[in-house]
């Protein structure tokens, strides 16, 4: 017989009902709840897990979008939901971000920059998706699925220091852009000004991918009557006008439709009256056109204001020993790893004792550099828990 602890009350039932077979609708064995105890454990178990994990995904209260705010976060488009594409959201999003810190846009063919996208999970903050709706080129409406990542801004800046990348510093300037449009309609150029931003979104959204922003003149009838030395190619003119706005940068072009049916833009960057770049751009898209010239303004910011990489230790030659070398398996091993990692520059083999090799490794982020990326990968464990030891252990 069962004792009275292995039943638990339940709500009572309507009044009129009595009797014993009202009794056993009033009470009902534990051992029936342990099939929804379980689900809830299971359950409990899983949020649990999510909490821990790296990459967590945000949390918004009803009503709020996700979307990205500041120089480590990023939106990526992805098919779905699930891990594969999450991933790969995830890579794609480190490398806005490493784009936009450094201001380098080929930053992805530096030595390491690989490595590190291929684990861009562990660098995540949080997460979240949003759904975006459109209008497709028949009318039709659209619907993309926008990964939002924030990633660990600490965790981004070791990986720069690490791999020594360089470094464009904030605050950034906010350029003016002067920008004067001929759509081909025979009312000749107009000039875009504040209240016509919509036109210039495609070069106003690539600044702000290069990690700058640039602004809009107010566009009044003054500033309208510049769209002749704009066209003319009066920089003068447009430097006087742009006085009044802060600070001395210009970034002039116009945009136009050439004879064989795509966009042309030709382009002029100026900073307090200096010709950093002039340049154009052309595409059969006026949006990509009109994008270029954010290009060629990022570009010519980076060249002026970049600054060498400030890396994690100071560059040079180390000595550095390694154990746990039992075989000519591990010898080629441990040279297979030291040849693919970006910040050994170069390794040479000194000397070998019953304690192991001792290399001349040519660092790029001195040894606290080195500590930091072998640790990533599970090959090497530094001896000791001093970061400047020079004495490792092959794993």
């Amino acid at each position: 017989m069962k004792s009275p602890g292995f039943y638990q009350r339940v709500p009572r039932q309507p009044a009129g009902v009595d009797g014993p077979a009202a009794l056993r609708h009033h009470v009902r064995p534990v051992h029936d709840l342990w099939p929804a105890m379980a689900r809830a454990y299971r359950i409990f178990l899983a949020f649990l897990l999510l909490a821990s994990s790296t990459a967590v995904l945000a949390q918004r209260v009803e009503g709020s979008r996700a979307s990205a705010s500041g120089p480590y976060s990023a939106e990526v488009v992805v098919n779905n939901q699930g891990d594969a594409q999450r991933n790969s959201g995830f890579a794609r999003g480190l490398l806005q971000v490493l784009t936009r810190v450094t201001g380098d846009r080929a930053v992805n063919q530096k030595p390491g920059v690989g490595d590190e996208l291929r684990r861009a999970r562990e660098y995540v903050g949080h997460y979240d998706y949003r759904q975006d709706e459109g209008i497709g080129p028949t009318g039709a409406p659209t619907y993309n699925t926008t990964l939002v990542v924030q990633f660990d801004a600490k965790k981004v800046d070791d990986i720069i220091a690490t791999l020594g990348l360089q470094s464009w510093p904030t605050p950034r300037p906010k350029p003016v852009l002067w920008l004067a449009i001929d759509d081909g309609s025979g009312n000749g150029p107009r000039l875009v000004g504040v209240d016509k931003s919509a036109a210039a979104r495609p070069v106003l959204d690539r600044a702000k991918q290069r990690g700058y922003a640039l602004g809009l003149p107010a566009g009044n009838a003054a500033e309208q009557a510049l769209v002749g030395s704009i066209w003319r190619g009066d920089v003068g003119a447009i430097g006087r006008a742009s006085a009044k706005y802060a600070p001395p940068m210009q970034l002039i072009g116009k945009l136009y439709r050439t004879v064989a049916g795509g966009w042309q833009a030709e382009w002029t960057f100026l900073d307090n009256g200096r010709q950093l770049a002039k340049s154009a751009t052309y595409d059969r898209d006026a949006r990509r056109t009109m994008a270029g010239g954010a290009d060629i303004a990022a570009d010519a910011l980076i060249r002026k204001y970049a600054r060498p990489g400030k890396t994690i230790g100071p560059p040079g030659k180390y000595v550095v020993t390694i154990t746990g070398i039992n075989s000519t398996d591990d010898f080629i091993r441990l040279a297979a790893y030291l040849e693919r990692l970006a910040v050994v520059k170069r390794s040479t083999v000194l000397r070998a004792t019953p304690d192991g090799l001792t290399y001349e490794l040519e660092l790029v982020s001195g040894v606290s550099g080195f500590s930091k990326a072998v640790a990533k990968d599970g090959v090497l464990e530094q001896a000791g828990e001093d970061e400047s030891s020079t004495t490792f252990h092959l794993r």
